[in-house]
């Protein structure tokens, strides 16, 4: 018979795909994950992972196994839920994977939902659009806060929270100007430090200035805001960010911060999880504080 913990440990191997990390999560050595796995291979009669020196995937029952595993975890995740909510509680933990730039927004939203429902913990981590929309459909994330573009709704809620809105950051001495705004072009004069290639931020910046023609001179990439703000501050280079940030943080010592237009780029946010009926409690509690005041 297959139990629940079995579901369990095939989910984590789902969203690892690495033996060592799963049996990690699930709180067992390698060996005895292993070995779970093996057995309920051998109880099935089929194999349910291809293997070779290391994890290279599920087989076609694999996979079969695992899209039943996630909606059966789901429902039991669902009826708990639902049985504190009886009782008068919003409680667990939710998890939500956030994009780089929306950080800040989902550090105050974290706080509202704490004050409405103090026995539910929220697991924030930050990732890219990808790895969000990827955590969603294996289990990792509950919700996310990502960009709205490329969002597919036929399987997703997506709720919009807000437009971002960009600044070019740069130390005193290389501003182009003290206040007022700054173009793009301006921009790409100065040496910039940018998020990694990789990120769907990097990608909108990149196009901007493709768009424009222009080429700038990237001499450093991060995979976090907090490096090129770092490095902006200590006159290193300017950098290209999100408004919100450096409101969140009342501006950056040793820094000019100026409105970016010509042209002025907006990209909406949302927030985004898998289409359910009925909805995950803690999901619908997370909407809640994230669309009212």
């Amino acid at each position: 018979m297959i139990t629940l913990k079995d579901l369990e440990f095939l989910s984590a191997l789902a969203r690892h795909k690495h033996f060592a990390r799963a049996a990690e999560e699930c709180g067992v050595s390698q060996p005895a994950f292993s070995m779970r796995i093996r057995g309920l291979e051998e109880r099935l009669d089929v194999a349910i992972v291809r293997r070779g020196n290391r994890f290279q995937g599920f087989t076609s029952e694999g996979d079969a196994l695992i899209r039943h595993a996630r909606k059966i975890l789901g429902d039991v995740q669902l009826l708990e839920q639902e049985l504190r909510a009886a009782r008068g509680e919003v409680t667990g933990q939710l998890a939500l994977g956030v994009v780089p730039t929306a950080i800040t927004h989902a550090a105050a939203m974290a706080g509202r939902l704490r004050e409405r429902h103090p026995g539910l913990t929220l697991r924030i981590q930050a990732a890219t659009s990808l790895k969000i929309q990827q955590g969603l459909e294996n289990g990792l994330y509950d919700a996310g806060i990502t960009y709205t573009e490329g969002i597919s709704r036929d399987v997703m809620r997506v709720d919009r929270l807000y437009d971002e809105h960009y600044l070019l950051l740069a130390p005193i001495d290389m501003a182009p100007r003290q206040n007022g705004t700054a173009t793009w072009v301006e921009a790409s004069e100065l040496p910039l430090c940018l998020l990694e290639p990789g990120m769907l931020n990097r990608r909108i910046l990149d196009n901007v200035f493709g768009e424009l023609g222009l080429n700038p001179t990237v001499i450093a990439e991060a995979s976090g805001f907090s490096a090129l703000m770092a490095m902006t501050a200590n006159g290193v280079a300017a950098t290209v960010i999100p408004e919100v940030l450096v409101e969140s943080l009342g501006g950056v010592g040793g820094a000019v911060a100026l409105p970016l237009v010509e042209p002025v780029l907006e990209k909406e946010l949302s927030l985004v999880s898998l289409n359910r009926d009925p909805e995950l409690l803690v999901v619908d509690a997370l909407r809640d504080a994230c669309l009212t005041d």
